[in-house]
């Protein structure tokens, strides 16, 4: 499931910002080309609620590399677009072949800027439910003869 929140919070990225920024969802060490963002997942957790539902945390910090020399105003315009297109996300999932989209809402939306970089946080978090399969039945004929 987080790589499916990753991909949602990367297509709604993209879908505000376009082509000119680059999103990277795993760590790069040099050559980061900025603009950028960099979708980071945090402290993930997965509580038992009842039964079989579980109460997931999904903390995600989303980092901003700005491009100008004017980095703080270029935060403040990004970070105004992120509280916007990171308020709701679609996850895609395939259930029995089909596509299913299903809209999530980002929480606990804060940001802070550091060392010139912009870091913004959002949970998406959600119940989820643990479905166990079934192994099938082994069938068996019986033969029986009543002796009277």
């Amino acid at each position: 499931m987080i790589n499916k929140i990753t991909d949602a919070i990367s297509e709604a990225i993209y879908d505000e910002f376009g082509d000119g920024h680059e999103i990277y969802t795993e760590e790069v060490e040099q050559g980061l080309q900025e603009p950028c963002f960099a979708i980071i997942p945090l402290n993930l957790t997965n509580d038992l609620y009842r039964n079989k539902r579980y109460y997931r945390k999904n903390p995600f910090c989303i980092h901003y590399f700005p491009s100008t020399n004017d980095k703080r105003n270029e935060c403040n315009k990004v970070l105004e677009r992120l509280y916007s297109c990171l308020e709701y996300i679609e996850i895609k999932e395939t259930v029995d072949g089909q596509s299913i989209l299903s809209k999530t809402m980002g929480t606990n939306m804060n940001a802070e800027y550091t060392d010139g970089v912009l870091h913004f946080f959002v949970n998406y978090d959600m119940f989820v439910y643990k479905v166990e399969e079934k192994e099938p039945m082994d069938s068996y004929d019986y033969n029986t003869d009543v002796k009277g």
